[in-house]
């Protein structure tokens, strides 16, 4: 009887993990969606709240502002107090936010609520990764929650674009902030409910808030010269100013937790070498992915004329071959041949779409080039984030998954974050100098996003590099050893 009750009791548990695994991801759809539904209303934002060109790029900026600024804190945070209070903290934040922005009848108060929700969008996405890796810690499960994951990521972006198009559309742009109300409310009672609260180390040995100042303080330093360099130029006093301030708070940082007992950040999380391998690989990808959506959306409005809608449509192949993949595929084959050798398939199936993307001129039908390129990049990320992610969080100690997916997530946003920024004005003087040599305008801006996609496959091709020089498969049982047996004794002693 004890051992049916026990059968019983494990199915249920087993099933708890694979709900709350759902919600996790519902969280994160929300987060996702944000980041492209807002881009396709900026123009009726502006129009509507008598936005200034200038101020317009606030919408966005505010965002990746606090967002960018306080992931890594949120990853500490999770691993000191709790990953399921941080979790359902930025989602409380991220609703609340929503509804204020979609309430806004002004510019100031729309940026305004967008930095806050910058910031519920940083306290969850900083400890969903971590509570992956703590509720999975079989090698065979967490590749499967890898994949759903991955797929609410990536297919999240091409959701939105075409959720925001209908929106826009069809009702009006505040809409594109309302759909975020009943998923986050969903989110919330439901994650309550499901996600089981991670141990945590807590605050007995005290707060590092002089390190948690210094690092949101760089982190926010940081961000902003890159988002405003393509206003004041790369060379500017205003973003080498700023980057170098970033630089100097980061460097105190450093110095100030290799002398305390108790740091936000442990340095010996820098001394894995899978997480700080595979996150430098993960920005390069990251960097060819948000390009890829960035100057493909402008190249199917401005040069094909292609609607928002039309845009989200276009990108669907994309969506549907990472989804595929994702969902049971990818995971069996990397069974088969090992994180390491699909890393490296998928990173050069990436290169190739964005090589293929890059050929593509104003003349250029969808079919075959446009559609091959985006096909084949969903094919390239759906054997690529899975293993990515495995082979990051492989050697993290359980105690520390918080902060090590903070450092993952930070590298991934701020590079992407400066590579698309750069990318972006890279590309728009590249048009510029081809209209004033005499080409048309549809001609020269076709030629800036050529360029764009040929950079972002180097980029790309930089990132295989890495996987191939720095990057190990880890070995399951290995896996396994680190991840089940965790002692935060040890841990706390050898912070001391």
């Amino acid at each position: 009887m004890n051992s049916i009750l026990s059968v019983v009791r494990g199915s249920l548990s087993d099933r708890r993990r694979w709900l709350a695994l759902v919600v996790v991801c519902f969280g994160q759809l929300m987060i996702v969606l944000d980041s492209t539904i807002v881009n396709v209303a900026l123009p009726s934002i502006q129009r509507d709240l008598h936005f200034t060109q200038a101020n317009l790029t606030w919408v966005v900026n505010a965002y990746l502002l606090t967002y960018g600024s306080f992931l890594l804190l949120a990853g500490r945070a999770g691993d000191l107090i709790g990953r399921k209070r941080v979790f359902l903290a930025g989602v409380v934040i991220f609703t609340v936010a929503s509804a204020l922005s979609g309430l806004a009848r002004d510019p100031a108060t729309l940026i305004a609520a967008r930095f806050l929700q910058g910031l519920g969008g940083a306290l969850s996405a900083g400890v969903i990764l971590a509570l992956i890796v703590t509720g999975f810690p079989k090698p065979n499960e967490r590749a499967q929650a890898m994949g759903i994951f991955t797929f609410v990521v990536a297919g999240g972006g091409s959701l939105g674009l075409l959720a925001g198009g209908m929106l826009t559309q069809m009702i009006n742009w505040h809409w594109i902030f309302f759909i975020n109300l009943p998923i986050g409310v969903g989110t919330l009672l439901l994650g309550w409910w499901l996600i089981e609260e991670t141990e945590a180390i807590g605050l007995s040995g005290g707060v590092d808030v002089a390190g948690s100042i210094l690092i949101s303080a760089a982190m926010m330093l940081g961000v902003y010269s890159i988002v405003t360099a393509s206003d004041h130029g790369w060379t500017s006093a205003h973003t080498l100013g700023f980057g170098a301030a970033a630089v100097v708070l980061l460097v105190a940082f450093f110095v100030l937790e290799a002398r305390l007992d108790n740091p936000i950040m442990p340095l010996r999380i820098l001394r894995v070498r899978s997480l700080i391998g595979a996150s430098a690989a993960r920005a390069m990808l990251a960097i060819g992915m948000f390009t890829t959506f960035f100057l493909g959306a402008l190249y199917l409005q401005q040069v094909k004329g292609y609607s928002s809608f039309g845009t989200g449509l276009a990108f669907l192949p994309s969506t549907v071959a990472l989804g595929v993949l994702s969902i049971g595929f990818a995971a069996r084959l990397m069974r088969t041949v090992g994180p390491r050798v699909m890393l490296m398939t998928g990173l050069v199936t990436i290169t190739a779409a964005l090589v293929l993307l890059s050929t593509g001129d104003e003349h250029a039908a969808y079919f075959p080039g446009t559609f091959g390129g985006f096909a084949l990049l969903g094919v390239g990320a759906g054997m690529s984030f899975m293993p990515l992610m495995t082979i990051m969080m492989a050697e993290v100690p359980l105690a520390d998954a918080g902060i090590a997916a903070g450092v993952a997530n930070v590298t991934m946003q701020v590079g992407a974050a400066f590579g698309l920024a750069a990318l972006g004005t890279i590309s728009s003087d590249h048009s510029r100098a081809l209209v004033a040599q005499g080409h048309t305008i549809a001609s020269a801006l076709t030629g800036g996003y050529q360029l764009g996609f040929a950079i972002a496959a180097a980029v790309v091709a930089v990132g295989l590099l890495i996987v191939i020089v720095v990057l190990r498969s880890p070995r399951d049982a290995e896996t396994h050893e680190v991840i089940a047996r965790p002692d935060p004794d040890e841990f706390s002693a050898e912070a001391a």
